[in-house]
């Protein structure tokens, strides 16, 4: 099985504030603002759509290939990536430029102050489509180099190759037109609740619009669990996937991308079965909400399925 995974690579850098912005921000002098917070301590985490998507499907048994850019201080992230057997080959260095990096300070209160910068992720990847087979290939269109989903997709399409199409954070940026188009053709449109009202309100398209354009629309609904939508006989079907046990919620980062692995491993694995995909999916973000960071969690076959059979009551294997 071939599965390409685009999207962006990036450090996640997270600072801990000890206070609460609200007692550092006058708000009638917020035009003239000059603060500095004194942070407890930083954590780096390896993160990045692509990343993290890569890393679980790693977990999962699957060495995907990675198309992105990284810049010249991708090489701790190259050597995690090299521990866990997922190749670096089609990973585009930018000499110039920086790995794209958020910069997150988090205060007492859960508030945060975000800064991003997109660095290597400016430059659009590289790679050679012509040697790949269509009949055993899936790929996945993830946040990234905007550049890069847009002809990614078109790609995909001209090449009879079943992509995923994850607009995920990138919404904002999207005409109406170009929209539309990537979702048009794709096998599987993947968003969460609010990502598909603002696709809805954004294209003016209702459910049954967008089950026009994609054989599959998955809606994840956090801690509520996922929503496969389907056409049955011209009919849309819903069908609500739990979300699966948790042992403690530590941090959110990185379930999507999660999620988006085990549907991919499942999709392949159960001939298509979308149904038992979205399961594993669930499965999969299920341990990553369990640690901090979104490329921390590990698991085995056996754990998998016993997490698995507890939860839905079969085996995912």
């Amino acid at each position: 099985m071939n599965i390409l995974v685009s999207g962006s690579l990036a450090f996640d850098r997270i600072m801990d504030f000890p206070g609460k912005f609200s007692d550092h921000i006058l708000p009638d002098k917020v035009h003239v603002l000059n603060v500095c917070f004194m942070i407890n301590e930083l954590k780096e985490n390896f993160g990045g759509t692509a990343g993290n998507i890569a890393y679980a499907l790693s977990q999962l048994g699957e060495s995907p290939t990675i198309v992105a850019t990284a810049g010249r201080d991708f090489d701790s992230y190259k050597e995690w990536f090299g521990k866990n057997n997922i190749s670096t080959d089609n990973i585009k260095i930018i000499d110039d430029e920086l790995t794209a990096g958020a910069y997150i300070t988090t205060d007492q209160s859960d508030n945060q102050i975000t800064a991003f910068n997109p660095g290597a992720m400016k430059f659009g990847a590289s790679y050679d489509f012509e040697t790949t087979a269509h009949n055993n290939t899936i790929a996945i269109v993830s946040p990234g180099n905007l550049d890069d989903m847009y002809n990614f997709s078109n790609i995909y399409k001209q090449k009879k190759i079943d992509y995923i199409f994850d607009p995920g954070q990138s919404l904002p940026a999207w005409s109406k037109e170009k929209l539309i188009e990537m979702i048009d053709g794709s096998k599987i449109f993947i968003c969460n609740d609010y990502e598909l009202q603002m696709t809805q309100e954004k294209t003016s398209m209702t459910i049954d619009d967008i089950m026009e354009k994609t054989e599959t629309l998955v809606q994840t609904k956090s801690e509520h669990g996922s929503v496969v939508i389907l056409k049955e006989h011209g009919q849309t079907k819903n069908i609500d996937i739990p979300a699966a046990r948790v042992d403690s919620v530590k941090d959110p980062t990185g379930a999507g991308d999660a999620y988006r692995a085990g549907l991919i491993k499942g999709f392949f694995l159960s001939d298509n079965d979308i149904v038992h995909a979205a399961k594993m999916g669930a499965v999969t973000a299920a341990y990553c909400v369990e640690v901090y960071g979104p490329q921390n969690f590990s698991f085995n076959t056996e754990s998998f399925n016993k997490r698995f059979e507890e939860a839905f009551g079969e085996k995912a294997f």
